[in-house]
């Protein structure tokens, strides 16, 4: 999926309050659910930005992640469902099997169209759209994972204006995922994993400059 300039909408959706960046885009794969978890947990109660989080899961089984979530951190969470609206403070676990799309209008949509990497849900999917929409509001974050899932997202982020953000080799379980983002040589930040949430909370409320 690759996005060109006629694709983008005319208006982006309108911007929260108080934040330099709207949404937050956080995608893993083997070994997510602990780094998943140390990062959301570091989140106050009060982040600004909407948090949309995917994570490879066996696409033929019901998810247990966002209840497991629920007990580990503070934000309220949500499993995706088609037509929620992106809202501040709110974290959003993208299904098994359904691919996550951000539409123009702060909305979002879960299709079944064809794997993209071997997998579904995508994060180059979600990333691209959210690129589209929010443009230099957005922020992607990849953590580990195997495969290469998310290399052309971030470059759509990129490009766009928004921030990259992956994690280092030396707290990743499994680098494939962050050394694609890496390699693409368009990424911000390459941070440990205890860095990440205060760099995100840093980010959405003082910008990147």
């Amino acid at each position: 999926m690759q996005l060109s300039h006629a694709d983008q909408p005319n208006n982006p959706p309108p911007a929260f309050a108080n934040t330099a960046f709207d949404v937050v885009a956080i995608a893993a794969s083997a070994g997510g659910l602990k780094a998943l978890s140390q990062v959301l947990s570091d989140l106050p109660t009060d982040f600004p930005a909407a948090v949309l989080v995917l994570q490879h899961l066996e696409r033929t089984h019901p998810s247990l992640m966002a209840e497991i979530l629920r007990r580990r951190i503070s934000l309220p969470i949500k499993q995706t469902e088609e037509g929620d609206n992106l809202s501040p403070g709110q974290v959003y676990i993208a299904q098994p099997n359904y691919h996550v799309l951000v539409n123009s209008d702060g909305t979002l949509s879960l299709t079944q169209s064809p794997i993209v990497n071997f997998v579904r849900p995508s994060a180059d999917l979600l990333f691209e759209s959210l690129a589209k929409c929010y443009r230099d509001r957005a922020i992607a974050v990849v953590l580990t994972g195997t495969g290469k899932d998310g290399k052309q997202g971030v470059q759509a982020i990129a490009k766009m204006g928004g921030m990259v953000i992956s994690q280092d080799q030396e707290t990743a379980e499994h680098f494939g995922m962050p050394s694609s983002a890496i390699d693409t040589g368009i990424v911000n930040l390459i941070l440990p994993l205890p860095e990440i949430a205060e760099t995100l909370i840093r980010l959405v409320q003082e910008g990147g400059g």
